[in-house]
């Protein structure tokens, strides 16, 4: 008895490094390791739990389930790479897609500057002070965009500003496939 307790025993070390080996190995064997993982991709997009900022309705459920291919953007008026995303979510607008801005944990009067100073895009805006809606839609950080087809499925999920390349080699591609 003894004997099997001292194999035993020299058997857990080997499986739990074995565990863990497999857990680094499956976590680090992505597609593209810049990528941040999201749970939410091909799901329905979580609710929205926003208030009005300024003179525009807060989007609802409805605005992630109307027709054809919309997007989310959360962003905030102290976010410098917010800033420096704003003239390609203009551009996107301009392509006729809905943009659905979600001002994350800003106060209303610097969002509404921001948008004043730079243009506002969004076809609806609303207020995530408290950061509730990021947590839902599991934000890292912002700027942070999201696109949805007409169910209302996350399609994309993109953290970080948007650039010239992450719109023709990451938006451009879903935007195509999706139409």
């Amino acid at each position: 008895m003894a004997e099997y307790l001292k194999k035993t025993l020299f058997l857990i070390p080997v499986i739990v490094f074995s565990l863990i080996s497999i857990t680094f190995y499956l976590a680090l064997n992505r597609n593209n390791l810049n990528e941040l993982p999201s749970a939410l991709l091909n799901t329905v997009a979580p609710k929205l739990a926003t208030t009005p900022l300024g003179s525009k309705e807060a989007p609802t459920r409805a605005d992630l389930i109307a027709p054809g291919m919309k997007f989310v953007n959360f962003w905030a008026s102290w976010c410098s790479p917010c800033r420096a995303e704003h003239p390609l979510i203009k551009k996107i607008s301009l392509l006729g897609y809905p943009i659905i801005g979600i001002n994350y944990k800003d106060s209303s009067k610097n969002a509404l500057s921001f948008l004043d100073e730079l243009g506002d895009p969004y076809s609806k805006v609303g207020a995530d002070e408290a950061g509730r809606t990021g947590i839902e839609w599991g934000l890292y950080g912002i700027p942070e965009t999201f696109i949805l087809n007409s169910d209302g499925l996350i399609l994309l999920r993109h953290a970080g500003p948007i650039t010239s390349t992450v719109f023709e080699e990451k938006f451009l591609p879903v935007i195509s496939n999706n139409n």
